[in-house]
């Protein structure tokens, strides 16, 4: 078994489709790991507000396999793939890490730049697992963060609720 760690977004009515991916990714996966849930505002397009978390699993499945996994988890929460890279959407679930893997396998590249460019994958990620190492950069997710630009994108806490427990609180 392999640990994954997963970006999960969402900017259409977040609560309920995050809560189908969650709920999805542990029929598919067993127990998961689970970030607080932060909210920003869209990057590349105006749009409304996101909320955004990380999730660790274990899989033996292919790169691959997982990809077309959760392509299947995003389209069953009406995804829609006609749209522009840089819009709105349901649900938006990214492989961040599998592994220690470097390189591109089954077509994706790994470990995914966005934890190095954005507030809303690196933080959620770093308050999972502080001391993971990113198989790139040699350093931690909390050394990547306290070196991380935070006037660059603005993030917050949001109320989230998953399964009657609260996963994160406003603040």
């Amino acid at each position: 078994m392999t640990a994954v760690y997963l970006g999960l977004g969402s900017n259409k009515n977040a609560p309920f489709y995050l809560d189908r991916a969650l709920t999805a990714l542990e029929d598919s996966f067993g127990q998961l790991r689970i970030s607080p849930v932060y909210e920003s505002e869209s990057v590349g397009f105006q749009g409304s507000n996101f909320f955004n978390l990380v999730v660790r699993i274990e899989t033996a499945l292919s790169v691959g396999d997982l990809l077309r996994e959760l392509r299947a988890i995003e389209n069953a929460n009406d995804r829609d793939r006609s749209a522009p890279k840089f819009s709105s959407r349901t649900l938006d679930i990214d492989i961040l890490l599998y592994g220690d893997w470097v390189g591109e396998f089954d077509g994706v590249l790994l470990p995914r730049q966005e934890i190095l460019d954005n507030a809303f994958v690196l933080l959620p990620l770093c308050e999972l697992e502080p001391e993971l190492i990113h198989p790139v950069q040699q350093k931690s997710m909390a050394a990547l963060w306290s070196q991380y630009d935070k006037a660059k994108q603005r993030l917050w806490r949001a109320e989230f609720f998953w399964r009657g427990a609260r996963i994160s609180s406003a603040h």
